[in-house]
């Protein structure tokens, strides 16, 4: 009897850590087809965007720059969000590929002065958080629901609704792809009118694929771990 009382008590704490899990803390369902899926069958695209640098180009043009982003902005009819994220800057491919070239120097002299060059490197490498670099995305939602009662809620209530998806059912999770393709074509639309609008900015900007988001996700939950371990690999 006591044995199968101290079961039921194993059993029990560990349903109620699978419930206080991380997979069920995040308000991420699933990543299909270039979106993410929250459980509250709201979806998400993440843009990645290649800055401008302003520095580089003349005054009238920086002008006629800052314009045209007010613009694109004002012209816009739905919400986005900018993520800038500044992270370690990572250059051992980068030093992997003079590496390669430095042991086909044949001038003694020249080839002493990259390897001094390349230890340098190596030493501001190993030391991480001194070279950063920033990241742009662009986060483009879209509201299957077109609820605005939905979009007004307060964060307590959304985090409130969050924390009782894992209550969720198989019934529950069919009936939300339902209309996802439906959806997604909406969430399409306004990734491409971003896309097509920042390149009249003399942007770059790329839709992120599944890998990449799972990749990105990665890092900014864990941001102290290796780059090898945020790859992706199907």
């Amino acid at each position: 009897m006591k044995d199968l009382e101290e079961k039921k008590k194993i059993k029990k704490d560990i349903s109620k850590n699978e419930k206080f899990s991380t997979k069920n803390m995040l308000p991420i369902s699933e990543i299909r087809d270039d979106t993410i899926i929250l459980k509250d069958w709201w979806l998400r695209a993440i843009i990645k965007v290649w800055g401008l640098n302003l520095d580089l180009k003349s005054y009238e043009e920086q002008q006629i720059a800052v314009q045209q982003y007010k613009r694109f902005l004002n012209w816009l009819d739905f919400p986005i969000q900018i993520l800038i994220r500044s992270t370690y800057l990572d250059i051992t491919d980068y030093i992997q590929f003079l590496k390669t070239k430095v042991n086909n120097i044949e001038n003694d002299v020249l080839k002493w002065y990259w390897e001094e060059y390349l230890k340098f490197l190596e030493k501001i490498n190993l030391t991480q958080w001194i070279a950063y670099s920033k990241e742009f995305y662009i986060i483009v939602p879209y509201y299957p629901l077109n609820d605005n009662k939905e979009v007004k809620k307060s964060w307590f209530t959304k985090l409130l609704n969050t924390l009782t998806w894992w209550e969720e059912t198989p019934e529950k999770i069919v009936a939300r792809y339902r209309d996802f393709l439906k959806n997604k074509k909406h969430l399409d639309t306004r990734c491409n009118i971003i896309i097509e609008g920042l390149k009249s900015l003399w942007m770059i900007a790329e839709r992120l694929k599944v890998d990449e988001i799972i990749s990105l996700l990665f890092k900014v939950y864990n941001p102290y771990a290796h780059k090898s371990q945020a790859e992706f690999k199907r």
